[in-house]
């Protein structure tokens, strides 16, 4: 900032870090804007990568960090040539430039709209962003409907901020989103797979769903898990995907890793085995069942959300080990415990079993089998003993026959 204060130009920073820092949270990036446009940008700074078509942009590359810097937007109706809208009203292209009192009207939510001056070390405010700040509103700059229409994803974007800030919605914002959601499908599904790593991976994600399920926009994202959590199971909710969300909060809390991979598994595993038991109920053996249906609802769901091929990858992996665990005999179960994706594979049946998706004692045999040594292991997996009168009895009572009967033919 003050290298382009000294190159002539003025800059703020502005966003989620100033209405973080009044907050006394910690940001987890900073963003600048200037007057400069981003070609001059790009010569003050060598380490500098202009990026974006919707939006130029420049990043400003400090080691690892990345400075993200943009020039001030200005009003669309003097540079129309310069703006792009689709027929639904939503912004294709916008590089439309001008001053800080024109760029505080392009900005989507007041709290975010506030400028940190470092030439006097004020913040500027032109929105009444401060007192939606101190009074944790949620509000959106100008007329709702027309700015959901700009770019549905600010829908997304409120849910976010909303439930990570402790804010509330704006009764006029909550009132358009209900009316709106259906835009959110328009889209690509790219953005919407970027949009809901940030929804779902920031340890808030109990409270996201459920807010996104009250606004309609959940649906959009994961049509056939709607689908299935709106009919109930035996008369009792579907409840694998609210638990496997609030062990996710639970571990982030706790400073521990979450795998996209395992949430998004969760995600359209009650899909993938309502599939699955329709066509067991045809004759296919479970496994086949199982592989086609995860094939059916993973192409479905990358329409919506465009999940890339790693994820896919090993969410099938993970619902297909889900019938080997009921193989607890002979070999399979040393095979099984050395499969790549067993820990994953092995906490999702836990998480089954404590929804009542798979049977608990089953779950309690793994456990003991991953502490015991290999003797013990050899003795678990061992089968059960036939009774008396078995397979070996009849070969004794066959032998005993044949006996006398050969007796009899050299008499």
């Amino acid at each position: 900032m003050y290298k382009l204060q000294k190159e002539g130009f003025s800059a703020y920073l502005v966003g989620g870090c100033v209405r973080d820092l009044l907050l006394g949270r910690e940001p987890k990036d900073f963003d600048v804007v200037t007057d400069a446009d981003p070609e001059q940008i790009r010569k003050v700074f060598r380490n500098c990568r202009l990026i974006g078509r919707r939006f130029r942009l420049a990043h400003v590359h400090f080691g690892r960090e990345v400075i993200e810097v943009a020039t001030f937007r200005g009003a669309a109706d003097d540079q129309k040539d310069k703006q792009v809208l689709n027929k639904e009203g939503r912004l294709l292209r916008d590089n439309v430039y001008g001053t800080i009192e024109e760029d505080v009207w392009r900005r989507d939510f007041t709290v975010n709209a506030l400028y940190y001056n470092i030439k006097d070390f004020s913040v500027v405010d032109y929105v009444s962003g401060m007192a939606d700040h101190q009074a944790a509103t949620l509000r959106l700059i100008g007329n709702p409907e027309t700015r959901f229409r700009e770019d549905p994803v600010r829908m997304l974007r409120a849910v976010r901020f909303a439930v990570k800030l402790g804010f509330r919605l704006h009764p006029d914002c909550e009132k358009s989103m209900h009316e709106v959601a259906d835009l959110l499908s328009s889209i690509p599904s790219a953005r919407l797979y970027d949009e809901s790593l940030k929804l779902f991976m920031s340890g808030y994600a109990l409270q996201t769903f459920e807010m996104l399920r009250h606004y309609g926009l959940f649906q959009v994202l994961f049509p056939t898990t709607e689908n299935c959590l709106s009919v109930e199971e035996e008369g009792f909710p579907r409840l694998l995907l609210v638990k496997a969300l609030e062990n996710s909060d639970n571990r982030i809390a706790e400073g521990k890793t979450v795998t996209a991979y395992f949430l998004f598994a969760a995600f359209l595993w009650e899909s993938v085995q309502v599939r699955a038991k329709e066509k067991m109920g045809r004759g296919v053996v479970e496994f086949m069942a199982y592989q086609d249906a995860a094939n059916e609802v993973i192409s479905l769901q990358v329409k919506s959300t465009a999940l890339p091929r790693h994820i896919t990858l090993a969410m099938r992996e993970v619902w297909s080990l889900q019938p080997k665990f009921n193989a607890r005999f002979g070999s399979k179960p040393s095979r099984l415990l050395t499969h790549p994706r067993f820990r994953a594979a092995y906490d999702f049946l836990l998480l089954r079993a404590e929804t009542g998706g798979a049977d608990p004692e089953v779950a309690k045999w793994w456990a003991k089998y991953q502490e015991a040594n290999e003797n013990e292991q050899r003795k678990m997996t061992q089968p059960p003993r036939k009774a008396s009168g078995g397979k070996s009895n009849r070969k004794r009572n066959y032998r005993a026959r044949a006996k006398s009967n050969t007796t009899e033919s050299e008499i």
